[in-house]
């Protein structure tokens, strides 16, 4: 029984610095969220009168970063994350009104708002004075004659014996005892912001169904796109060849018996030209799913492109076991293209490509040790990365501060 209370007070006891922290980040949030709630109260009540209604909208947006970096310590204290769902506030004075009122996830904010300002400041001062005061409690004894008589006043008693210097001892106990409950307190505040910053499951999934809609639409317009291409590259290259060929063999038929010599030069060159259309046919093929993925796999298909790239490329790690197809090919091309984009853009000197993951999820990281300064600009190869991750729900981040280096990590969700 004494080592199971032993063992709960040193728990507790670990727990107390970071409860303590994040208590005490609280209490600057919470001045931050008073000086909000005073500023968007002047705005309303300015509103009142006509002449703060056109900053309503843009007060609303100016709190939402500390609403985020809310939610983001309460996710890290609760280990569960807490999403961020926000309609737009856009168009005319008018639709940002209507926005600002139907958005519930602004009712939210307002409501952690005033509760936040209420209590943030004084949680982190209690935080902080339980613990100090129990170890002053403590410490008493040791040093109240070093003081003058009467120099320490010490709830509603003076310690001015070595009895009242115990009774301050003994008092550190229920002092210590409070301290150690500071994690429960860090608890709830870490709850409640996240009973009122989180979206509700209607918020959640109406906003889900519009990212899905959204990446519907992209993934619809990358297919058109890479419809037009494969068409385009057909019609200009294979089918011409293949229409050059036809000419040539019927050039050839028609000079059979006049000039055989002729003829034989002509259906030479018939071959030729069917050699280049076979090879450009092959190459578009391969620009649809290429033949290696299906054949060895996507760590084999990924080494054959870091040995043709023209910058050396380091190839790290293996998934384990075979992806879906669709997953495979867009791994492949996102590879590929990452390749190509830091061949023309990044000057880099080393690449290297990391693959990893669970069997949910295919984790792609493609490393430069270029100039960096990559963004992904419409039309560009980093948008077209985005788009073929959010086609299979999946997404992109880039890291590419100036003078580098460039990462780009891409995530691939392997699920039916």
């Amino acid at each position: 029984m004494n080592d199971g209370w032993w063992r709960r007070f040193q728990g507790r006891l670990r727990r107390l610095p970071a409860a303590v922290g994040y208590l005490v980040v609280g209490g600057v949030t919470g001045l931050f969220a008073l000086f909000g709630a005073m500023g968007l109260f002047v705005v309303a009540v300015l509103s009142l009168i006509g002449v703060g209604i056109p900053a309503l909208p843009e007060a609303v947006r100016v709190l939402r970063p500390l609403a985020a970096l809310e939610r983001r310590r309460a996710a890290a204290r609760l280990g569960t994350p807490i999403e961020q769902v926000y309609r737009p506030i856009t168009g005319g004075l008018r639709e940002r009104l209507a926005t600002l009122v139907a958005d519930p996830a602004n009712r939210r904010d307002l409501g952690w708002l005033a509760l936040h300002a209420l209590t943030g400041f004084p949680l982190a001062a209690l935080a902080v004075a339980l613990p100090l005061n129990a170890v002053n409690q403590a410490l008493i004894p040791a040093y109240w004659r070093l003081l003058p008589e009467g120099a320490i006043n010490n709830y509603g008693f003076t310690v001015d014996s070595w009895t009242t210097a115990v009774l301050s001892l003994l008092i550190a106990i229920p002092v210590g005892a409070l301290a150690l409950r500071i994690p429960v307190l860090a608890e709830a505040q870490a709850r409640a912001a996240r009973a009122l910053l989180a979206p509700d499951e209607g918020a959640v999934l109406a906003h889900r169904v519009a990212e899905l809609t959204a990446t519907r639409a992209a993934a619809l317009d990358a297919h058109g796109a890479e419809l037009r291409r494969i068409e385009r590259d057909l019609h200009d290259g294979a089918q011409a060849r293949i229409a050059a060929v036809i000419m040539q063999l019927g050039l050839a038929e028609q000079l059979r018996e006049r000039d055989p010599e002729a003829a034989a030069g002509m259906v030479r060159t018939a071959q030729d030209t069917a050699a280049a259309a076979l090879a450009e046919l092959r190459d578009v093929v391969r620009s649809v799913y290429p033949p290696v993925l299906s054949d060895r796999g996507l760590a084999s298909a990924v080494s054959a492109l870091a040995a043709r790239s023209p910058i050396p490329c380091v190839v790290d790690g293996e998934p384990s076991g075979r992806r879906p197809v669709a997953v495979e090919a867009a791994a492949y091309f996102v590879i590929a293209e990452a390749i190509t984009n830091a061949t023309k853009h990044s000057r880099a000197e080393h690449l290297s490509v990391t693959m990893g993951g669970t069997a949910a999820l295919l984790v792609v990281e493609i490393r430069d040790d270029g100039i960096g300064g990559a963004e992904p600009t419409e039309g560009g190869g980093l948008a077209g990365i985005r788009r073929r991750a959010e086609a299979l729900d999946g997404g992109m981040t880039l890291d590419s501060p100036p003078g580098g280096p460039t990462v780009v990590r891409v995530e691939l969700p392997c699920g039916s």
